[in-house]
């Protein structure tokens, strides 16, 4: 299974599966003497992990992590780095149903059929537990950007059809995480947690878009033509589990504007060139060029659901499946730290590849 790796300078590479021994993360490319700040890695995992509130997964992990390498005294050394996060609380019977059966819109199908084999306790590497070793390795990242001052912060925006339409600027983004479904509008959080804790009496799930800001972002990020800033960031969205969209600056929007509309017209305030919209999502040619970059992830509902749904073997004998087990209604509030941390990996990777771009 190729696949595994994330990154050109600034790389990780994940393994392990959702109920094998735990989930690890080698980080290379990270210069050394960087200070750990070890909050900041386990607040991002405590954000992410199951077992939070009514409307997240029960399965109770601690996601307390293991440092292998590359650390000296709290200082990155410019070695590998290795961290390893061990599962506790794996319930591997509750999967016992899949020996033969395929779960609609999982990826039990697809894996039979590429690899002739899979994991059937909780899904092996397709489970979205392989996001721990994501969530690490953009602590790290976001360590770096602390050098820059540079700032990402998500939030959701959506879930089913219950919309947050405020624009970012007008928001609390520092309350995000006050809020049980990490939507910094207080009364549109406590609608999109009712349709939540619904579809979960139902046995059903809902999906959502999360969107993502990035301040203080320098100019000159995004090597063109084929490693454009949105199109790595365009790959890291969308190789998160149960994404299906991505949109960057005015997005699909941006289709219904013309182009006297939806030029974003420069202007210099003191020493710094600006535009006077952000239609570009901080993003041209491939390049930031200094303004927000702002986008948004759509997610699907969560395809692991407790109602009766129909389905086949790997006979193609159709059958009747109900799923048991631990699962989110809703996996939109924990990808938010998820889609903070694939940022935070193209950024960093890209302003490591900048230090090449001149003389």
């Amino acid at each position: 299974m190729s696949g595994n790796s994330f990154g050109q300078i600034f790389r990780i590479t994940s393994y392990g599966e959702s109920h094998g021994k735990g989930i690890g993360v080698v980080i290379d490319g990270c210069p050394a003497g960087l200070t750990l700040d070890e909050s900041l890695i386990q607040n991002a995992l405590a954000s992410r992990k199951p077992g939070q509130s009514s409307i997240t997964s029960a399965r109770a992990e601690t996601d307390s992590y293991i440092i292998q390498s590359g650390i000296s005294n709290g200082i990155t050394t410019g070695a590998p780095i290795a961290f390893f996060v061990p599962n506790i609380d794996a319930q591997s019977k509750d999967y016992e149903v899949l020996q033969q059966a395929y779960r609609p819109s999982h990826a039990d199908y697809t894996y039979d059929m590429k690899y002739g084999i899979r994991d059937i306790a909780g899904g092996g590497r397709s489970s979205a537990r392989e996001t721990i070793a994501r969530v690490i390795g953009g602590a790290i990242a976001q360590m770096i950007l602390n050098h820059y001052k540079i700032e990402i912060v998500a939030y959701v925006s959506q879930i089913g059809t219950i919309s947050c339409t405020k624009h970012y600027e007008t928001l609390d983004l520092n309350s995000v995480q006050s809020s049980l479904v990490r939507c910094p509008d207080q009364t549109i959080s406590e609608q999109m947690i009712a349709a939540i804790e619904e579809a979960k009496q139902e046995g059903d799930s809902l999906g959502g878009v999360i969107t993502c800001v990035v301040k203080q972002v320098p100019v000159g990020l995004g090597e063109p033509v084929y490693d454009r800033l949105e199109a790595d960031l365009a790959k890291a969205m969308l190789s998160i589990n149960a994404t299906k969209g991505f949109e960057i600056g005015s997005g699909f929007a941006g289709t219904k504007m013309k182009g006297s509309e939806h030029n974003d017209i420069f202007y210099k305030e003191g020493d710094q060139i600006k535009t006077k919209t952000n239609y570009s999502g901080g993003v041209q040619g491939g390049i930031s060029n200094g303004m927000d970059i702002y986008f948004n992830v759509a997610f699907k509902p969560t395809s692991t659901i407790f109602k009766e749904q129909e389905t086949i073997d790997n006979a193609g004998n159709p059958l009747m499946m109900q799923m048991k087990g631990r699962h989110d209604p809703c996996v939109v509030p924990r990808a938010v730290p998820i889609v903070e941390a694939m940022t935070a990996l193209v950024l960093a990777d890209h302003l490591l590849r900048n230090r090449s771009a001149r003389i």
